[in-house]
């Protein structure tokens, strides 16, 4: 039998490479260690990516493991998940990762101007029905800009066509370079690597279900007005588990 959620949290507060920042809020209090990363846990001097949402961790293990050379930090506010790849590096001896949990709309308040280089989002929920809540919307771009290198590189990769469509709109309304892109990952010249040799829970059972990944890759500069595409997106016609879709809608913006 699997530990449950009250041991895995124990299991967490003991783990050296484990943080935890509060929500207080959009505008919250900075977490103690905001510009510190290098100086007070990897002090190594490596650039810095985030997984942001990073569920059960196998990503931010996964790219830790293939990018000794780097630093990674998987993002989540569900600890209990986060326990399985923050038990695997413990066991396995990375040094190069660690976990924080916290809300993503809290990001900001955990990492300095240019601390990060670039950033992963797998997997994310869509979000179809409010955009301010979608990870590539301008609520969230506004808020990676404040410690986001410039030019630095954001991943996504997702099972959502809405998702991926969406984001595609933002970065060509907005004229951030697009460095990669493809609506069929695995039968891309892109496939391999760490864009498919390493798969989440969740990227497994949508490729269980004949489903294809999509992935995007571009630069955020520092600089330039952000703004919402003006566009109607079909919504995805399904939900995990084999659930109807979200809403009776068929577009969304």
């Amino acid at each position: 039998m699997g530990k449950g959620k009250l041991q895995k949290f124990a299991d967490m507060a003991t783990y050296p490479h484990v943080f935890e920042h509060p929500y207080a809020g959009p505008e919250g209090v900075p977490f103690a260690m905001k510009g510190q990363w290098d100086t007070l846990f990897f002090r190594n001097g490596r650039p810095l990516t985030l997984e942001l949402g990073c569920g059960r961790g196998e990503y931010t293990v996964g790219l830790a493991r293939r990018m000794p050379e780097r630093n990674f930090i998987g993002i989540d506010i569900k600890g209990a998940r986060m326990w399985t790849g923050a038990t695997d590096a413990l066991r396995t001896g990375l040094k190069n990762v660690a976990f924080l949990r916290t809300r993503i709309e809290a990001i900001d308040q955990c990492f300095a101007p240019g601390e990060v280089d670039e950033l992963w989002l797998t997997f994310s929920d869509p979000q179809m029905k409010k955009a301010t809540k979608r990870l590539t919307s301008t609520y969230f771009l506004t808020r990676y800009r404040r410690f986001l290198r410039d030019g630095g590189r954001i991943h996504v990769k997702t099972d959502s066509p809405f998702l991926y469509t969406y984001t595609r709109l933002m970065a060509e309304h907005n004229a951030l370079p697009i460095l990669a892109m493809t609506d069929d990952l695995y039968a891309s010249p892109l496939s391999g690597g760490v864009l498919t040799d390493i798969r989440t829970y969740y990227e497994q059972q949508w490729l269980d279900r004949g489903m294809t990944i999509k992935y995007i890759c571009f630069r955020l500069p520092a600089e330039g007005e952000l703004a919402e595409p003006e566009v109607d997106i079909p919504l995805d016609d399904y939900r995990s588990y084999g659930r109807s879709k979200r809403s009776g809608l068929e577009v969304s913006r």
